[in-house]
């Protein structure tokens, strides 16, 4: 697989620690780059780069099953590593792409309707197995550095609105959901057996 210029793929901070993180790096000049022939060629490298990451990233919007459209800009180096540390820890694909990639990509797989999203700094957290992981730790660091705006997403490959998103935050993980079905079926269980034991008292006395 070919290299992603840093332009059109964003996968780290390499910013200071004192700056926020809200640009992308340009592409390095081709050093000797002269004449009209090594520019197109260079141009043309360039393009087919673009189409591969614009086909890559559709793969992983078909493969999520939510996607959060964050404005990161303003994170210092330490905030955006905390961040991206607990999307890995919560299995969170966090990406920052250029909105031109992103916005082609977004119609590759159906999805329209994203002009205002894809304005300004634009960080994508792919969630491919708990649908609430990445609202969730989107929300929670926003709300720890005041940084973080949630811009928009998509939520079981339909378009959602930022305040969606923020609903989608809202709903406990996975895990706990698991925890909280099971003791509404258990609790109930339970209490049957306390009545049929108390019958059973009550019959044999």
């Amino acid at each position: 697989m070919r290299d992603i210029p840093a332009a059109l793929y964003d996968p780290a901070p390499q910013a200071t620690a004192h700056a926020g993180l809200c640009f992308i790096h340009p592409v390095p000049a081709t050093a000797g780059a002269k004449g009209g022939r090594k520019k197109q060629m260079a141009s043309k490298e360039i393009i087919a780069q673009k189409e591969q990451l614009v086909s890559e990233v559709a793969e992983k919007i078909s493969k999520a099953k939510s996607i959060v459209l964050v404005n990161h800009c303003g994170l210092t180096v330490e905030q955006d590593t905390a961040l991206r540390a607990d999307m890995r820890k919560a299995g969170v694909e966090y990406k920052v792409i250029k909105n031109s990639v992103l916005s082609r990509a977004f119609e590759k797989v159906g999805l329209t309707g994203f002009e205002k999203v894809f304005e300004g700094p634009t960080a994508a957290a792919f969630s491919y197995e708990d649908a609430v992981a990445g609202a969730k730790i989107v929300a929670d660091n926003g709300a720890k550095t005041k940084m973080l705006e949630i811009k928009g997403g998509v939520i079981e490959s339909k378009a959602a609105t930022a305040e969606e998103v923020k609903v989608l935050a809202s709903i406990p993980p996975k895990p706990v959901l698991i925890g909280q079905l099971l003791g509404l079926l258990t609790n109930p269980m339970r209490s049957l057996a306390v009545a049929v034991s108390e019958v059973a008292k009550k019959q044999s006395a």
